[in-house]
C-alpha cells in the first residue's frame, strides 16, 4: 500500500501548482451588486498526491482575507477530496467531487451553513475550471430550496 503511486487524477492536480493572481466577483445577496475583490494564491505540491494552496485577498466589503485549500484523489473512491478554510469563518469545508468527462472541469461538493443564517445547512459547489496552463476559473454554487444551483462567486486565475 505504501507508497502509494499517482495516477493520472493525482497528476491532473499537478497543473494548478504555481503562483496565481485572481479577481473575484461575489454576491452577498439578492438585488444587490457584485463586489469585487483581488488576491493572489500560491499552490504548492504536497509529494505527488496532494497540492495545498495559500490565498490572500481581500473580503467582499473590504478587509483582509486567507484562505487554504487541499486537494487529493482517493482511489478507493474514486474521488477527489479536500478541505477550504478561510480566516473570515469557523468552518472546516470538506470536499468530495469529480471530474468531467473532458478532464477540464472539476466539481467539488460540501455542506455548510446556509446564507439564510438561521442554522441550517445548504449544499455547495466550487467548481474549478481549467481554461489554459496559465489561466482558470473557479466558481461557487449553493442549492436553493427550489432544486436550482445559483451562482454567488466568480474567480479569474492568471497564473504570475
Amino acid at each position: 500500500m505504501f507508497p502509494a503511486q499517482p495516477t493520472e487524477d493525482h497528476r491532473w492536480l499537478q497543473q494548478l501548482i504555481g503562483d496565481w493572481s485572481y479577481e473575484s466577483e461575489c454576491v452577498m445577496g439578492p438585488d444587490q451588486p457584485g463586489e469585487k475583490s483581488l488576491g493572489t494564491e500560491t499552490v504548492k505540491a504536497v509529494g505527488d498526491l496532494w497540492v495545498v494552496g495559500e490565498s490572500q485577498g481581500e473580503m467582499p466589503g473590504g478587509g483582509p482575507a486567507t484562505m487554504r485549500i487541499t486537494l487529493g484523489f482517493d482511489p478507493a473512491k474514486g474521488r477527489f477530496v479536500g478541505t477550504w478554510v478561510g480566516s473570515m469563518m469557523p468552518m472546516l469545508w470538506t470536499y468530495d467531487g469529480f471530474l468531467d468527462e473532458g478532464r477540464k472541469i472539476l466539481t467539488l461538493e460540501s455542506e455548510g451553513p446556509s446564507f439564510s443564517g438561521d442554522g441550517t445547512t445548504s449544499k455547495y459547489r466550487d467548481i474549478l475550471e481549467i481554461v489554459s496552463p496559465s489561466e482558470r476559473l473557479f466558481y461557487s454554487k449553493v442549492l436553493g430550496a427550489d432544486g436550482n444551483w445559483t451562482q454567488f462567486m466568480t474567480a479569474r486565475y492568471s497564473k504570475r
